[in-house]
């Protein structure tokens, strides 16, 4: 008959694990933990460690849509801000018409508190959007950005809401829009999520200005420069990304 293992004797001694080992294996598994952590994190964030979400995506509206989505610009942009109207009438025009088909260019709302007519304008854009007339919204709010934006015969941004509106409506109809939808939908808890998704993104990807642009996730700068300067530098970098 075979005799069992002696439990109490040199096997047992055997299968014990050391203090050594034991704290080798603890020291491992939390540099595993450790470098998962980093992967999981770095898999949420592109070059330049912004957000993807925020900086990338089209989630916003598209003014151009390029089926390779070999290059992105997002822009955060405020409606009555004076720089953003100045740099879509001195950069954004031009690459809509220059760029149209070879560039997905996608704008977000970040409106700044300082500029009491921003949300409604952004509420605006975003009911024409739900019109299909986005594009044409955001056109004719940076076209007749003066006539809304500013104080009759001065250069300070205008609080009058009430001359805003009227406006608004007048464009809307210029657009052909329906006026009584677009009411309730500027009013609309879509709208209000669209712009607060927009200035919540914008805040995790490090925006605190407008305009603000990212050029496949990486925030662009020409630092202090002209128009015509910041143009050609940023045309330069959007040539670089579609390998001109």
């Amino acid at each position: 008959m075979t005799k069992p293992p002696n439990t109490s004797g040199p096997l047992t001694r055997v299968r014990r694990m050391s203090p050594n080992l034991t704290l080798t294996l603890m020291v491992v598994i939390v540099a595993v933990v450790v470098i998962l952590g980093v992967l999981v994190v770095n898999r949420s964030q592109r070059p330049g460690g912004e957000p993807a979400e925020a900086s990338r995506t089209v989630e916003g509206h598209a003014l151009l849509e390029a089926a390779d989505g070999k290059v992105t610009v997002v822009e955060f942009l405020d409606y009555q801000c004076p720089a953003c109207a100045a740099f879509y009438s001195n950069v954004i025009n031009g690459l809509e018409h220059d760029y149209a088909g070879r560039i997905t260019l996608v704008v977000r709302n970040f409106p700044i508190q300082k500029h009491p007519l921003a949300v409604p304008a952004a509420r605006m854009a975003e009911a024409a959007a739900m019109q299909g007339k986005y594009r044409q919204m955001y056109h004719a709010l940076y076209d007749n950005y003066d006539s809304w934006a500013l104080s009759p015969g001065g250069d300070e941004p205008s609080a009058d809401l009430g001359r805003a509106q009227a406006r608004f409506d007048e464009l809307a109809r210029q657009l052909g829009l329906d006026l009584d939808r677009l009411h309730r939908d500027a009013d609309s808890d879509h709208a209000s999520r669209r712009i607060e998704a927009d200035r919540a993104a914008g805040v995790r990807a490090g925006v605190s200005g407008t305009p603000t642009i990212f050029v496949n996730g990486v925030e662009f700068s020409a630092g202090e420069s002209s128009f015509a300067e910041f143009d050609s530098r940023f045309r330069a970098r959007i040539d670089r990304a579609l390998g001109r």
